[in-house]
């Protein structure tokens, strides 16, 4: 049973009870008066009441003291905390006018502040920023946005500008098929934006919602993959953040804040502007999505990356942590449930960057190899462009003729020419996929420490095939069976799941509906809950092994339903160690597995000092498969592209070859 809550109550902060603006002014009158200001007093005060209470506040100051209480906080205050305060104080129009102001004003605009304010709010709140915006700064929103943005995303601003989306009482079935997006998006796009534009910007929520599933099962694709894979820039970031706050502003918002956290440094003019502006809103049902997305609490997320008074002001406006195996709010668990929906249904278009050579000449470049090679010092620009301009079994067919026309071994002489990291990259590029995942699981077992991430990645990512491929050549090249080698560097549950993967030996085929509810239903995964931990993780190891990734979409779905909680919360919660971090893969695998590997090279590049084995393996391994696909979900949960990254992590040649194989900059 989930929570019970008032359905109108989504905000963390509501009307004082016993509310006296007369004695509320007096007391912020008297904390800031004399030296210094009591900084505890201005913040408890001003975060426990509503914003119409606030601009009582104000007015009863203005009254009583002939002073703008605004202008006296300013002074009073400075930095972040004095932007959070003065931000709490403006009325909704006129906070949202500044910070459109704000974003539009000097030489840079800050785009995403526009997608933000106009993707997510209301006609009524477009039309009162608007007015705001004249009234504060007297001049027109509109002619400031056309004169400041360009091209399509101007279009689609303006739209969202005039505040005409249809209320939500207004779906019309004929039109759900009439609006086909997929006749605008998949078979002409670059022709047909004007009719996006229209649809997304002037339909209704609930309308849109069914457009949106009729596209899916047209396109067997989700239309934010649609979006992602035609569009780019400005103009995707803005589509993608309309049909984000189409189908739930709080995960949108959810996501935001993350973004204005995690890593280094902290967009704290995101995390103010969206903490203020959605507090007396839905910051439960955010909190409830951002729990849902990133198993962590947002009070936790804020008490780490925050200080002092803006720290506690921040954690006012929260309104509380969450617990994180505690069951969803009803909206969450319908997004939890609508988010498998949408994985199960969706039959994503993998894309590597690397494709075959058009002009393929085996001998030829065979023969440039050698020349590159010869002689004194090493042309590893022409290695460079030889290897990551041609396909893996281009590649093969290299070595074959290397071999016969010069009587040489083409890995042996690289070896000996290349040296660290740009080696093991042109090395790992030269084997067959099968002989790199065979050399990347020995790496992680030899030596002192065992590199369990590596083994989770490559078992729970690879098909039957790849693994069944990948056994054989590890017994080829180091005369001992991989299973062997796993039982001999691992021990307990952990060993067994890995020995389990390493069988290759999924399901197939269709999904039985039945099938997968009876997997999700009480007796086999709820219900294991309760169990002692050992029968529980046997239950969730079998089901996770050996079920296909189509049927364990529907599984995790039917157990959002059947128990009214997240899997991914189950296992953080009862395992813990190596098997949690195995367990956990296999479920991100199946929700997303791009953004599986998306997050994996985050991991390899943040921070002091690089995951250069990680980065390799990534990037040599999904080039061909879905490399295309990583980059796009790297860009939308990191705020910046993997080109960047890459960048800014790497250099010289090693950096040159992996920016080719990235294959773009997004």
């Amino acid at each position: 049973v989930a929570k019970p809550r008032d359905p109108l109550k989504r905000g963390t902060i509501a009307d004082q009870p016993d509310f006296d603006a007369g004695s509320d002014a007096e007391a912020l009158y008297n904390a800031m008066k004399g030296f210094g200001s009591d900084k505890e007093a201005i913040l408890d005060l001003i975060t426990s009441r509503s914003n119409a209470q606030r601009q009582e506040i104000r007015a009863a100051y203005k009254s009583q003291y002939g002073k703008d209480l605004i202008d006296d906080l300013k002074y009073e205050l400075t930095g972040k905390f004095e932007r959070l305060i003065v931000g709490l104080m403006r009325p909704p129009a006129y906070h949202d006018a500044k910070e459109i102001k704000d974003a539009i004003k000097g030489a840079g605009t800050d785009e995403k502040c526009l997608i933000e304010i106009l993707t997510s709010r209301t006609n009524e709140q477009i039309h009162n920023l608007v007015a705001a915006y004249k009234d504060a700064y007297g001049r027109d929103l509109e002619e400031d946005v056309i004169g400041d943005t360009s091209g399509h995303f101007k279009k689609m601003l303006i739209v969202l500008l005039q505040g005409t989306r249809e209320e939500d009482d207004v779906v019309s079935e004929d039109l759900v098929e009439q609006d086909d997006l997929y006749d605008a998006g998949e078979a002409q796009w670059g022709t047909d934006e004007a009719k996006f534009i229209m649809l997304l910007g002037n339909r209704s929520v609930t309308h849109l919602q069914l457009v949106f599933d009729e596209y899916q099962n047209i396109a067997e694709k989700s239309i934010e993959d649609s979006i992602k894979s035609e569009l780019s820039g400005d103009f995707e970031r803005l589509m993608l953040a309309v049909v984000q706050c189409i189908r739930s502003k709080p995960m949108y918002f959810a996501k935001r804040l993350y973004k204005s956290m995690k890593g280094l440094g902290t967009a704290d003019n995101t995390l103010i502007r969206i903490m203020v502006s959605r507090s007396e809103i839905d910051m439960l049902d955010i909190r409830e999505c951002f729990r849902l997305r990133y198993e962590k609490s947002l009070y936790n997320m804020i008490q780490d990356d925050t200080s002092g008074e803006y720290k506690r002001t921040l954690l006012n406006l929260c309104g509380g942590d969450d617990d994180i195996a505690g069951e969803f709010f009803p909206e969450a668990a319908q997004i939890a449930y609508k988010m498998w929906e949408i994985s199960a249904m969706t039959k994503v278009q993998l894309r590597g960057t690397v494709r075959p050579y058009q002009n393929f000449d085996p001998a030829s470049d065979a023969q440039a190899l050698r020349k590159a090679m010869k002689g004194f010092g090493t042309d590893e620009d022409t290695i460079i462009d030889i290897v990551t301009h041609r396909s893996n079994a281009q590649r093969q067919e290299i070595r074959q003729t290397f071999k016969s026309l010069l009587g040489r071994e083409l890995m042996a002489d690289l070896k000996s020419e290349l040296s660290k990291n740009l080696e093991r990259l042109i090395l790992g590029l030269m084997m067959t996929p099968a002989e790199f995942d065979a050399k990347m699981m020995k790496k992680a077992m030899e030596g002192a420490g065992t590199d369990e991430h590596s083994l989770i990645e490559i078992l729970v990512t690879r098909s039957n095939q790849e693994i069944q491929e990948m056994c054989s050549a590890y017994q080829n090249a180091y005369k001992k069976s991989l299973e062997d080698a796993i039982a001999s560097d691992t021990s307990g549950q952990f060993k067994r799941i890995l020995i389990s993967l390493a069988q290759g030996a999924r399901e197939e085929g269709p999904v039985d509906m039945a099938r997968a509810l009876e997997d999700a239903q009480v007796s086999v995964l709820a219900d294991a809950c309760n169990a002692d931990s050992g029968d529980m993780e046997d239950k969730f190891m079998s089901i996770l092994c050996t079920r296909s990734f189509p049927h364990l979409r529907r599984v995790f779905q039917e157990f959002v339903r059947c128990s009214n909680k997240d899997f991914e919360q189950i296992i953080k919660k009862e395992m813990s160690g190596d098997f949690k971090n195995a367990m956990f893969a296999i479920v991100r695998s199946v929700k997303n597995q791009p953004s599986y590997f998306a997050d994996r090279l985050y991991k390899a590049m943040k921070g002091l000092g690089t995951d250069d084995r990680a980065l390799i393996r990534i990037m040599v391994s999904r080039s061909e498969i879905d490399l295309f696909n990583i980059r796009k979900e790297f860009k939308e949960t990191h705020d910046a592209t993997l080109h960047e990254f890459i960048q800014g992590d790497t250099s010289g040649d090693y950096r040159k070859t992996l920016l080719i194989i990235c294959g773009g900059e997004d």
